[in-house]
């Protein structure tokens, strides 16, 4: 089959959870024998191999910042990559099969429904994320109401629907999509094995981008509170972005210099060996559209602890008790109380994270999520 993907972004000239998952579905399509292109906006320098072995990258807009200051996304990029999409697809969309695109930045899945007509293929959409009204307002302001109603257009444009969590497929599906979105939940691409716990270090550890929805800052002060019971505990700030100075303020209005620390970004391997040895990962976001990095953690049989937040899907992966903890809030004393739940819990906790693992490995595995798209390409296949 001819496969289009479609993201502004392309790892790893960007990092994201997104950025991967086109990047991991681009080689495994290649890898099945299909014809793939991949539009997205100009990353890397001008001339230079986009480094894709046997997909057609192609950039239909130029190199561009995606985010402003606040860490939100400027406007300007969306409008210029949907209107780039819509002229490649007008002129080449007969091409393909399958456009596959990413619902966000939405102007991309409006080119491809307005070019569908001419190129007659199939749209399929991945729907990471589908935003409330209250995070709307909250992101753009009063242009949060366009935004929402941008939104709601795309999930009316017929097309086959995929979703990473429930949360965000009854969101989905509140906003009107024509039948039942699939909810994929498999995005891990390394081993399926039960994990052999390490011993861990006192060490609650934080991984991710510095931005204000992962609420990188909270762990410090509950740190703080938890070593008053526990004063072997530490944690560590793994990752970089606009909060960096937060986290070092929260740092130093708690002396807590001794207690946390902040590596910053690291590669991929040290960040792995600090993880497999942490009492726990400690992700407070409010925020997120799956969670990858909870999989991660209990894919080494270390627990997690999030939050429970009404934006929040990375609570969909925790069994209390099981393989970490849900706290109640992001305040200082809930999540010092479920780092310290962790604690107790010691070495018993660790094996039945591994466990939990086990068990749903298959479940939750790149493998599996690529296997469902295919199908799905092959049934829209039958259908054109």
């Amino acid at each position: 089959m001819r496969i289009c993907l479609v993201y502004d972004c392309l790892f790893p000239h960007t990092i994201g959870g997104a950025e991967r998952w086109y990047r991991n579905l681009a080689e495994r399509l290649v890898g099945e024998g299909h014809e793939v292109t991949y539009l997205t906006l100009r990353q890397w320098d001008r001339g230079a191999d986009p480094g894709v072995e046997g997909v057609d990258v192609v950039a239909v807009g130029p190199r561009m910042s995606l985010y402003g200051p606040k860490s939100t996304r400027r406007i300007l990029p969306p409008l210029v990559f949907g209107a780039g999409v819509l002229w490649h697809l007008l002129r080449h969309g007969r091409a393909f099969d399958v456009v596959h695109t990413a619902s966000f930045p939405y102007f991309s899945l409006l080119a491809a429904a307005a070019a569908r007509r001419v190129g007659g293929y199939a749209v399929v959409a991945d729907w990471h994320e589908v935003w409330s009204s209250e995070y709307w307002r909250e992101y753009l302001g009063r242009l949060g109401r366009v935004g929402e109603l941008v939104q709601r257009l795309c999930a009316r444009v017929r097309q086959r629907a995929f979703c990473f969590s429930h949360l965000h497929g009854r969101r989905l599906s509140a906003l009107g999509l024509r039948g039942v979105p699939t909810v994929l939940r498999g995005e891990w691409a390394g081993t399926l094995e039960r994990p052999d716990p390490a011993p861990p270090d006192p060490v609650a550890l934080f991984a991710g981008r510095l931005i204000p929805e992962k609420r990188a800052p909270a762990l410090v002060a509950a740190v703080a509170l938890a070593a008053a019971t526990r004063p072997e505990l530490r944690g560590a700030v793994y990752g970089d972005g606009p909060d960096r100075a937060a986290v070092q303020a929260e740092i130093d209005a708690h002396g807590a210099e001794d207690l946390v620390s902040t590596p910053g970004f690291v590669d991929s391997g040290e960040l792995e060996e600090a993880l497999r040895h942490a009492l726990c990962l400690v992700l407070p976001s409010r925020r997120e559209g799956y969670g990858l990095i909870v999989v991660e953690a209990a894919s080494l049989g270390v627990p997690s602890v999030v939050v429970a937040a009404p934006d929040n899907a990375a609570t969909e992966f925790i069994e209390d008790g099981v393989n970490g903890f849900v706290a109640r809030s992001a305040g200082p004393e809930d999540l010092a109380a479920a780092i310290l739940a962790v604690a107790d819990g010691d070495t018993a906790l660790r094996q039945s994270t591994a466990d939990w693992f086990g068990v749903h490995s298959e479940e939750l595995s790149l493998g599996r999520s690529l296997t469902q798209v295919l199908e799905a390409y092959e049934e829209l296949n039958v259908r054109r």
